[in-house]
């Protein structure tokens, strides 16, 4: 757009300034809603109860233990209005890893494994004082699968983490979630 008149030139420039500056200043401005579906009735539920996950699995990944218990408490934290008390509390939640173990899935021509799965069972106890029907024991799967020529070690660390957020996301949908 280029005009012979200058003194046009320097008012659509200005125009596009500070349309461009009006821009970034709504955007900046700008209100964030997240939604996670939580069926809760706060005028009901004021606490939940968390109990430490043990992990009891036959393989030990030392820091799996930490990594679980601090996610799925944050979870609650960020997602409801819920307090967190070490227990007796509107809704319970407990349990323990139970399973953490290596699965080969294919086999390649040479016979050795193809693919390998890192597979992770936490076991569930889910408690609610206000309405027992929707009480229930159940287990949490996840699985991540890595090339079986990649290092279990290289790896191990980014799958738990993967993992420890799909199952926690499984708890959280199934306890308080409207899915």
């Amino acid at each position: 757009m280029i005009f012979t008149d200058k003194k046009m030139n320097v008012r659509y420039l200005w125009l596009f300034i500070a349309a461009f500056l009006s821009y970034f200043a709504i955007e900046s401005c700008g209100v964030s809603y997240k939604f996670t579906n939580a069926k809760l009735d706060y005028s009901i539920y004021k606490t939940i109860a968390i109990g430490d996950f043990p992990n009891r699995a036959p393989l030990v990944y030392p820091p799996l233990y930490q990594e679980f218990n601090d996610k799925l408490k944050d979870s609650y934290s960020r997602q409801t209005r819920l307090r967190i008390v070490p227990q007796n509390g509107d809704y319970n939640v407990e349990g323990a890893i139970v399973g953490y173990y290596l699965q080969q899935l294919a086999v390649g021509a040479d016979g050795l494994a193809a693919k390998t799965s890192l597979v992770m069972n936490v076991q569930v106890r889910f408690n609610n004082t206000k309405n027992p029907q929707e009480d229930f024991e159940r287990t949490f799967t996840a699985q991540k699968e890595f090339p079986a020529t990649t290092s279990f070690e290289n790896v191990q660390g980014q799958l738990v983490s993967e993992m420890v957020d799909e199952i926690v996301d499984q708890i959280f949908n199934a306890t308080v979630a409207s899915w």
